[in-house]
């Protein structure tokens, strides 16, 4: 399919080319060095504070005629470091008779540091772990790090495995035929929380149905899970919060890193990492996955392939520059093609959309994205920095989805009185999206670096180009009609404007205010104001506070896509508003000592609340998703309350406990009813236990999931307009999953279990027997599908 305009603006290119042309190399830090690093350094387990021990940082690419920074700290264990001029995000702490820790630092702000050192014989070898609390001390924002050994706790194929062991944000399965997987952040949709990689926007739009299996597991460094809108600097589109996930690192990373992996599904993955140091400022890092599905797999015996057919092929490769003296490039392209199959067992896909005899899927896409970034930092002003962002995307996706619909017949010979007849087609959906993203970004201080701000300019160019047709033709309709029914076009060119201020005061008080202004050709201007304030209100309590406006467009096709594997018919208003609301919250950490060893508790709550949604509507008339924007006096909010424990009660062991309560309501026909599939109580338990020299590992995660209201295409309505009505409710259920791990010198072995007591949801395909009938639903997926999965894998790396 051809977008609305065929070629991204030519400022776009002509920066992109000049830029490099004069680094080849491209990319960086968002922001460079900003401000000191202060903090303290106190004994593990008891607190007390550790004067003369040494702070330095770790340079990312060392400069032989630069002197070393270093501190000590005073007799209180608190030290000052100032930032250098190269790339650094690291320090390393030592003290004699304890062993060392390295840790990473924010690039922004002006970050206090605690560090707790544990006892040992001696320094030895500093090395560079994935270890520190998850809960970070430091950022004024909510945000909660899923490191890089976090994410070998479970099998972590993609990236929707990997928050398998994380409490913050659930995966769900959007239907019982795509196999597709979405997320949840604050009992909102994935949509409604920004998506980024390496800190740019990514994965969006019309990705959005399958984008949590376009990131291999293998590439990711860590995660970050952000509550709340976050900074203005990543764009307008948080409202939920943001999920960053930065990918391996050309000159951190391991050499060689091969992966591999099987269930007893048939399904197998294969990664391979590898990367090269080629000189003291050139790096680079190959990330290559493929994975496939070829075993036809109905343990329900419902008819229908519990997982699709699929398989994938996904390549990723970056450069990265660093001078040395204040400048740091990088570059990266990557491409993916995917196909998928499902349906009935008995489906096959002859490419005739006429008429199909059985049920089926198919889907393919083609992927290609690309960015570029450079920073350059003063080297007499390690505070001061300017940066240029470029990315762009070139997404194209093809789908069918058999389906029946009913017509009426009239005989006119017989004189018979006119009569339903059932047809069976496919439906199609298609589209392609062009993206283009440019930011310029400064940073400096104001008198001194207690007083930090960042101000920039973007573009933004979004090109959209969808079709949905189910074979329906109206004898009333003209062609002009037709084709406006079917074809949704958007073009979307967006300058803006932001700046953010951060004060910290070097003691307890962190603040960050920013605001950003957005002129839409479509939609005029837009002004979003966001603020995050972080206090220490003793030496080991963060209270934390947000509030921030988000605005979205909505695609409403691919946003509901999982509806397209039912019988339902789209009934899109042609006058859709884009979608805004305000996210108020915070959160209380507290960090404390239990049986020696650390641990945390954190509380948080944030409430959203929308001026103006597009709501997709499966209760007011079951046969139909009917989207619309919400009612003039309607409401629509999301009320999240989360209480997380992380203790560690013996060596080797740690405990991570959550509960979760949701309220999620939006008016439906005038009644304010709670959002489908959307859990109200949920609990959560992980195990994890790693014997010395981490040889062995095992964990066990424990999901409970309360009722979850659900909306039947096959159900009638006992209210009217405005009136109370009560939905249907799933049943509660808990997950088990388990992982041991047996580690060699290179080598890592891996055997698990997901979903250990086969539980199942007793019919996941409403009228499986009849899928061209009028109650035909794979939609209202509530719990596992395909029971309980067996898998083993081996990961073999070099450092």
């Amino acid at each position: 399919m051809k977008p609305y305009s065929g070629s991204f603006p030519p400022i776009l290119f002509s920066a992109g080319l000049l830029l490099a042309g004069l680094w080849p190399g491209w990319a960086a830090a968002q922001s460079a060095a900003i401000a000191p690093v202060r903090g303290e350094v106190t004994e593990a387990g008891k607190t007390s504070p550790l004067p003369g021990a040494v702070v330095r940082w770790l340079l990312d690419a060392p400069d032989a005629a630069a002197p070393t920074l270093t501190a000590i700290t005073d007799e209180k264990g608190n030290f000052a470091l100032v930032r250098p001029g190269q790339a650094a995000s690291r320090l390393v702490v030592q003290a004699l008779g304890y062993q060392a820790d390295t840790l990473a630092v924010p690039t922004t702000g002006a970050p206090y540091l605690r560090v707790a050192l544990r006892a040992g014989q001696e320094l030895g070898e500093v090395t560079v772990t994935a270890r520190g609390p998850a809960y970070s001390a430091i950022t004024p924002a909510n945000v909660q790090v899923i490191s890089a050994r976090d994410l070998t706790k479970s099998a972590c194929c993609n990236l929707a495995e990997s928050f398998e062991t994380n409490a913050s944000v659930e995966v769900t399965t959007s239907d019982a035929v795509s196999g597709a997987k979405q997320i949840q952040l604050l009992g909102l949709d994935g949509s409604y929380s920004l998506l980024t990689v390496d800190n740019q926007p990514a994965l969006r739009g019309l990705s959005a149905p399958y984008r949590l299996g376009y990131l291999a597991g293998p590439w990711i460094e860590n995660i970050e899970i952000i509550k709340g809108t976050g900074s203005v600097v990543n764009g307008y589109e948080a409202i939920s919060g943001q999920v960053n996930v930065k990918l391996k690192e050309p000159e951190k990373t391991d050499q060689l890193l091969f992966n591999i992996y099987g269930n007893d599904l048939g399904k197998f993955d294969v990664n391979l990492n590898t990367s090269a140091r080629l000189s003291p400022k050139w790096s680079t890092v190959l990330l290559l996955h493929t994975d496939h599905l070829g075993q036809r797999v109905d343990r329900n015996k419902d008819g229908f392939l519990d997982l699709p057919l699929a398989t994938q092929f996904n390549a990723f490769n970056k450069w990265k520059y660093l001078s040395g003296k204040g400048l740091v490039s990088e570059v990266g392209i990557g491409a993916l093609r995917e196909t998928r199959q499902g349906g009935q067992v008995g489906f096959r896909d002859t490419g005739d959309a006429a008429y199909v005899e059985q049920y089926g899927t198919t889907q393919a896409t083609t992927r290609y994205t690309g960015y570029a970034k450079t920073s350059y930092t003063w080297p007499t002003r390690p505070f001061q920095s300017l940066g240029l962002l470029l990315s762009g995307t070139d997404h194209d996706f093809t789908s069918r989805y058999s389906y029946g619909y009913q017509t009426y017949h009239v005989d006119h010979d017989s004189g018979l009185p006119p009569y339903l007849v059932g047809n069976r087609t496919s439906r199609l959906y298609a589209g392609t999206q062009r993206t283009g993203l440019a930011t310029l970004l400064f940073q400096s201080v104001i008198g001194n670096t207690a007083h930090v701000y960042r101000a920039g300019l973007s573009f933004f160019y979004d090109n959209y180009a969808e079709r949905l047709s189910d074979g329906r033709t109206y004898s009333i309709e003209t062609a002009a009609e037709a084709y406006a029914r079917e074809h949704r076009n958007r073009l979307e060119l967006v300058p803006g404007a932001f700046a953010e201020y951060t004060y910290q005061n070097s003691r307890n008080l962190t603040a960050v205010v920013g605001l950003r202004a957005d002129r839409h050709n479509l939609y005029g201007w837009q002004v979003t104001p966001r603020l995050n304030l972080k206090y220490d209100a003793a030496k080991n309590t963060v209270l934390r506070a947000a509030a921030g406006r988000g605005f979205r467009v909505a695609n409403p096709i691919a946003d509901n896509a999982a509806v397209l594997a039912s019988a339902r018919q789209f009934i899109i208003s042609p006058n859709l508003a884009p979608e805004r609301a305000w996210n108020l919250g915070g959160s209380a950490t507290q960090y404390f000592t239990a049986l020696g060893r650390p641990a945390t508790l954190v509380v948080d709550y944030y409430h959203t609340e929308f001026d103006n949604q597009v709501v997709a509507d499966m209760y007011t008339a079951p046969q139909y998703i009917l989207i619309d924007n919400l009612a003039p006096k309607g409401r629509s909010f999301s009320r999240s309350l989360q209480a997380e424990l992380q203790v560690e009660p013996a060596k080797g062991l740690q405990v991570k406990g959550a509960y979760k309560y949701l309220d999620v309501r939006t008016t439906y026909d005038g009644t304010l009813l709670p959002k489908p599939l959307t859990p109200a109580h949920r609990a959560f338990l992980n195990l994890g236990y790693a014997s010395a020299f981490d040889k062995w590992r095992g964990d066990l995660t424990v999901q409970w999931f309360g009722q979850r209201p659900l909306a039947h295409i096959a159900s009638t309505h006992a209210h009217v307009t405005g009136q109370e009505y009560t939905p249907k409710v799933a049943p509660r259920y808990a997950s088990l999953n388990a992982q041991v791990t047996r580690a060699f010198k290179r080598t890592e072995l891996y055997v698990g279990v997901e979903n250990l007591t086969n539980y199942r949801q007793p019919n996941p395909i409403e009228g499986a027997a009849n899928p061209f009938g009028p109650a035909f639903d794979a939609a209202m997926v509530w719990g596992p599908v395909y029971g309980r999965l067996m898998y083993a894998g081996l990961r073999f790396r070099i450092e």
